[in-house]
Order: C-alpha cells, then sequence, then structure tokens
C-alpha cells in the first residue's frame, strides 16, 4: 500500500512538471539577451549583455562582462513557483516576480530581456505552453492546428485601437495583430470569461495582470467586422468552461455554429 501511494505521488509529480524521470535530461534554451528597460543604441556594451536561460524547471540569467568583472554582476534565477506572471513576445520576455521594488512604491519587482540576435522566443513558447499555467502570457499569435472559425476585427485601446483576425480552436483563442505588437494566444485555460453585447462585440476576459482594468484581470475588447451569430458564441462560451470542468446542462445541444 506504502508503494502504490508513493508511486501515485511520483507520478503527479512528474506530470506537474515537478520532478523528471530518471534517465530523461532536461531540456535547456539559451540566448544571448540584454536586461534593461529597452535596448540601447550599443546592445554591447559591456555589462548589459548576458545569457538568459530557459529550462522545464526555470528562468535563468547570468550578465556577461568584458575585462575587469563588475563588483555585483547581474545573476538571477527563478523557479517557476517563483514568477507571479511570465510575458513572452517574439523578441522580449518579462518575468514578473513577488518581490517587492522599493524604489517603486512596493511594487512587485520585473525584469526584462530582449534578445539582440535573429533569433526569436517561438521555441521558448513551445517549450513553455505546456509547462506552465495561467501565469504564462503569450503575446504570440500561435498557429493553431484547426481553425473552427475565425473573425477580422479591430481591438479596442484607450487611445485608438489595433485591427487583426481573431482565431477559435477546440483548445485556444488566438488574436493576431496586424501589427505583430498586441497579438495574444490564450489556452481555454489563459481566459476567465467572454461576453458580449451585441453580434459585432465580443469581449475576452483573461487572468494577464492589469490592476486598472476588471481588478487584477485583462480584458480585450474587440469591434467585430463580421457579424457574430448568436449560435457560434454560444458554442464558443459552452466549450470555454467545459474545458474548466464546469457541467453544464445541454440547453444549446442541437444548436448551430462551432
Amino acid at each position: 500500500m506504502e508503494f502504490r501511494i508513493e508511486k501515485g505521488i511520483g507520478a503527479l509529480l512528474i506530470g506537474l512538471g515537478l520532478l523528471a524521470p530518471a534517465g530523461l535530461a532536461q531540456q535547456e534554451l539559451r540566448y544571448d539577451a540584454w536586461h534593461g528597460h529597452s535596448r540601447p543604441p550599443n546592445v554591447r556594451k559591456a555589462g548589459n549583455m548576458g545569457a538568459l536561460t530557459i529550462t522545464d524547471a526555470g528562468i535563468g540569467f547570468e550578465e556577461s562582462y568584458e575585462g575587469k568583472k563588475p563588483k555585483h554582476p547581474h545573476a538571477w534565477r527563478w523557479d517557476y513557483q517563483d514568477i507571479q506572471q511570465l510575458k513572452i513576445a517574439p523578441k522580449t520576455l518579462t518575468v514578473l516576480t513577488y518581490k517587492d521594488n522599493q524604489w517603486k512604491m512596493g511594487a512587485d519587482r520585473e525584469y526584462r530581456f530582449d534578445l539582440v540576435s535573429d533569433k526569436t522566443f517561438d521555441e521558448a513558447w513551445q517549450l513553455l505552453k505546456g509547462r506552465l499555467d495561467q501565469r504564462l502570457v503569450a503575446a504570440i499569435p500561435d498557429r493553431l492546428p484547426n481553425v473552427l472559425w475565425e473573425v477580422p476585427v479591430k481591438h479596442l485601446l484607450r487611445f485608438g485601437g489595433d485591427e487583426g483576425v481573431l482565431q477559435v480552436g477546440p483548445d485556444a483563442i488566438v488574436y493576431a495583430s496586424a501589427g505583430k505588437t498586441d497579438s495574444r494566444t490564450w489556452r481555454y485555460e489563459d481566459i476567465e470569461n467572454i461576453s458580449s453585447s451585441g453580434p459585432f462585440d465580443l469581449t475576452i476576459t483573461t487572468f494577464e495582470r492589469a490592476k486598472t482594468h476588471y481588478g487584477n484581470l485583462k480584458g480585450f475588447n474587440f469591434e467585430l467586422k463580421q457579424r457574430l451569430e448568436e449560435a457560434r458564441y454560444n458554442k464558443l462560451w459552452l466549450r470555454l468552461n467545459r474545458s474548466k470542468g464546469l457541467t453544464i446542462l445541454d440547453s444549446y445541444r442541437g444548436a448551430g455554429g462551432q
């Protein structure tokens, strides 16, 4: 009995990515990156560059330098449990920690890393999306293997908006921004709710942090360029909530659309 319990716990830890099976090498991705709030003209200036590593267990960064070693070189390591939010874009990775920033009135400390080569974080996204929960924010338009339906939209922002295409798949929703600056990929577990005030409106409320918008949740408001039929919206609402394990009476069974 004790053996079966221990074996079950070990299998659970492996499933959660907390314990690697014996003999399985840990995957590691390594990038040359600039640490800072913006990329300077001379990104290879000593003290600004370093090696960013992404593994099954966490994120690390170690500063590189030329000549004399700095007195306090930058070197950090975060296990995934110590990351409050990890935002990944094609060329940028942002780590939001639980540590207070004394210089910003106790706000949570954030670290930004920018790639300095032609590489992108696409491979890192493939690694991370299977290992992290809703704390992962993907500012990347993933390629859905099966698109159930799509609609051209305008993403309404505080000032103006951004145009693109909203794609719905069996397990995720993708907003592909035409300007590629505001794209997102949401697994259904990353979405708190969807709502609509009419056939040309759709709001996706996500678990992405936004203190000034829906408390700690961030809402994406879309103006649809084509009519969204009620049956199709109902199917999407059901799909989203069933993915959360919610048991729903099939009052919409037989409704058209996908």
